[in-house]
């Protein structure tokens, strides 16, 4: 089988890639060139700005182009492209694709992409845009394998963790560059200052912790941000402090659910 093909380097995407790797599918991964990935410690997306993203002993590197790409590829060694527009598709046409962008909308994948089209979380409908949709919402039914229809609408509202839900996702209060007085990892209190968004003039709008937890997501120093922009995540249990650098239970229930429909779409090929 011909290396399957994954929109979005994200943390719940990286989970989904890592399964797909160990069980021994080789992986090319699409990009943008300005990542927004929070949980960016458990994420291959970070392959954009360093050249190379290690998570849990998979290494993923950053291909200069697809032809780079599918001579590098392994199960063992994932590839990104920086390719929002997928232009890769020109000259190669994979089997299996997966939108795992996380936008809650779709930005640009079909049917006919590949042989095998999976959507990850709302914004896809079986049939028009994807052939098989997976549920992302916490809850019985995460991780679902929807063959009619689509996901749960996006509610934005983040599901609880610690008894804590919308209060521990904080989002940009203005417009500006961010400066980070934390990173990913650190303990930190209700009201302490996270970082700094300097705007266009020069004035500085500080960022507060919203409750007491580790920083488990922040946006990486000098992003550009607007206001309302998701910019930092807290987990209110701090013994989670060193999960922060591992893929969530989230993103492998997801991930399971993926590696089955690819294992079935592979055995009926045979």
């Amino acid at each position: 089988m011909k290396p399957i093909l994954v929109r979005g380097g994200g943390d719940l995407a990286t989970g989904i890639i890592w399964q797909l790797c160990r069980s021994g599918y080789p992986v090319i991964i699409t990009e943008c060139e300005r990542p927004m990935a929070i949980r960016r410690e458990a994420a291959f997306c970070e392959a954009v700005r360093f050249g190379e993203k290690e998570v849990e002993g998979i290494t993923c590197r950053r291909a200069l182009s697809i032809e780079e790409a599918l001579e590098e590829v392994t199960p063992a060694a994932p590839q990104l492209l920086v390719d929002p527009g997928l232009r890769c598709l020109e000259s190669f046409h994979p089997d299996v694709l997966v939108d795992a962008i996380l936008a809650k909308k779709n930005l640009g994948t079909t049917p006919d992409m590949a042989d095998l089209v999976i959507g990850i979380g709302p914004g896809f409908t079986c049939g028009r845009d994807v052939h098989y949709v997976v549920e992302t919402v916490r809850g019985h039914k995460l991780g679902r394998i929807i063959e009619e229809g689509s996901a749960m609408p996006n509610t934005g509202v983040p599901g609880l963790i610690g008894g804590f839900g919308r209060e521990r996702v904080i989002h940009a209060p203005a417009d500006g560059r961010i400066s980070l007085r934390h990173d990913i990892g650190d303990i930190v209190e209700e009201g302490e200052i996270l970082a700094e968004i300097t705007d266009a003039e020069g004035q500085k709008t500080p960022v507060p912790a919203t409750i007491s937890g580790v920083l488990r997501g922040i946006l990486p120093e000098g992003y550009e941000v607007f206001r309302g922009l998701k910019t930092a995540d807290i987990d209110p249990r701090r013994e989670q402090q060193m999960n922060c650098y591992t893929i969530s239970d989230k993103a492998r229930c997801i991930a399971g659910s993926v590696v089955t429909l690819v294992s079935a779409y592979e055995h009926s090929i045979r």
